[in-house]
């Protein structure tokens, strides 16, 4: 970030990239769920649960990536020791079934991370608009990304 990007930036810098590595340590404990559980699923629709999984935890990673970026860009550095990410996160990890063919459970778990993450991002969201307006934007296409994974998965529960 510029000079003069820095200076229309209207909020401590040093407290948003701390939120910002939050988040990132959210999206690689959410990329590594999401991935594992791909990897583990089984019984019925396992296929169709596997690729949507998949699909998410691309996303996830590419949300680690873009933000990693935007941190990079404020000065700073994403954390880089992977012992730090849980203990960096918002949450803390969350344990996939260990029956890997229960997929309400599956279903459930993954709701309620996205859930989280639209939490995180929406008041990451709110501290930045219209004080850091390159933040904000990307804030919020991350934020519409969750919004759209978790109503997939809602979607897919047995009500």
């Amino acid at each position: 970030m510029g000079k003069q990007a820095r200076a229309i930036v209207d909020l401590n810098l040093k407290e948003l990239v701390k939120d910002l590595n939050k988040a990132y340590c959210d999206e690689w404990l959410a990329f590594y769920l999401y991935w594992y559980m791909a990897q583990t699923v089984s019984g019925r629709a396992y296929e169709d649960m596997q690729e949507m999984l998949n699909k998410i935890a691309k996303d996830e990673l590419e949300h680690a990536g873009e933000l990693a970026d935007l941190i990079t860009k404020l000065g700073d550095v994403p954390v880089a020791n992977l012992t730090e990410l849980e203990k960096n996160a918002n949450a803390p990890y969350m344990m996939p079934p260990k029956n890997s063919a229960d997929i309400n459970r599956i279903i459930r778990i993954v709701t309620e991370a996205e859930a989280q993450a639209i939490d995180v991002y929406n008041k990451i969201a709110k501290k930045t608009q219209g004080k850091d307006h390159n933040t904000y934007q990307l804030i919020t296409h991350i934020l519409s990304e969750e919004i759209s994974h978790e109503e997939m998965f809602e979607n897919l529960q047995e009500r």
